[in-house]
């Protein structure tokens, strides 16, 4: 195209030379023209060839093919980086999930330890009071009895004491006895409270342990279905909804989703309800049955 451009300028400088009447500038753009015309021959000559055209397509088929390669290439590998990012994500989820699991449990278990710690030890600090005032106790009936000797002593040695020490003696015991009977009954409360809120505790860990328990049973019955179901109708995450098996999960699965398919398929299995001693005929299986494994190679073949 530039060698076209430059040829159509010559030409125009020949018209203007001769218009003037430059016979030397005429001369000197001719040739320039000539040499401009016999160079675009020599490019031109090549796409007169039989087999030009088709190699230059082909050429060009090529180039695009690797452009369209390329981009390929391009957009699976964008597709990848995009799915092992997603994956990254989810991984870290799962593991943020997991830490955050982790240290709830722990900060849980952190809880009940300080609470049971403080709970014992408030315990400990009333089965020392109530120790105290049990010795309290007994050392007031060993200066009932002190006293009581000391007075029989006396006795036999003709010393009587007047009968109001006797009397201020006894109200000195019973407003003792009667203060550490109360203090008795405060730590006996005190303790019953703290047997009640450990026990709540401890009923409340059994609790929790139940339900850990019952969870791991349901997730493990969960699984075993979703491999029963897998064995029988397929994994539901390899087969799409347009897969020629989703008719058949969609029949064997439609008690699921409809009570009137449900009574319909009830109705027709209790038809052949037997006893179990029946000699014609067997119990309904209380669950799926699942198909035996391949005897050889060609039928493993056929179920792969």
């Amino acid at each position: 195209l530039g060698l076209v451009a430059r040829l159509a300028a010559l030409c125009r400088a020949l018209r203007r030379r001769e218009a003037e009447g430059d016979e030397a500038g005429w001369v000197q753009a001719r040739e320039e023209a000539e040499a401009a015309r016999r160079e675009l021959r020599e490019v031109v000559r090549p796409l007169r060839e039989p087999g030009y055209r088709e190699a230059l397509r082909r050429k060009a088929e090529r180039a695009r093919k690797r452009r369209l390669r390329l981009q390929r290439r391009k957009q699976e590998a964008k597709a990848a980086k995009e799915e092992e990012a997603a994956r990254a994500a989810e991984r870290e989820a799962k593991i943020d999930q997991w830490r955050a699991k982790c240290i709830q449990e722990v900060e849980e278990k952190n809880r009940e330890r300080e609470l049971k710690a403080a709970a014992d030890s408030v315990l400990s600090e009333v089965r020392k009071k109530q120790a105290d005032t049990k010795r309290m106790v007994d050392v007031l009936r060993a200066l009932e009895k002190l006293r009581k000797l000391r007075k029989e002593a006396a006795g036999r040695k003709g010393v009587c004491p007047p009968p109001s020490a006797d009397e201020a003696f006894e109200n000195q015991v019973e407003s003792l006895k009667t203060l550490l009977k109360n203090r008795t009954e405060l730590y006996e409360a005190e303790e019953r409270a703290l047997r009640v809120m450990l026990e709540g505790e401890q009923e409340e860990e059994r609790k929790r342990e139940m339900e850990k328990k019952q969870k791991k049973e349901r997730e493990k019955l969960l699984q075993q279905k979703l491999e029963i179901d897998s064995k029988l109708f397929g994994d539901p995450d390899e087969f799409p909804l347009a897969h020629l098996l989703q008719p058949f999960r969609e029949y064997y699965l439609q008690a699921e989703h409809s009570v009137a398919a449900l009574i319909q398929i009830r109705h027709e299995w209790d038809q052949y309800l037997v006893p179990a001693d029946h000699p014609e005929g067997s119990c309904i299986p209380p669950g799926w049955v699942l198909p035996s494994l391949p005897t050889n190679d060609t039928w493993a073949t056929a179920v792969r």
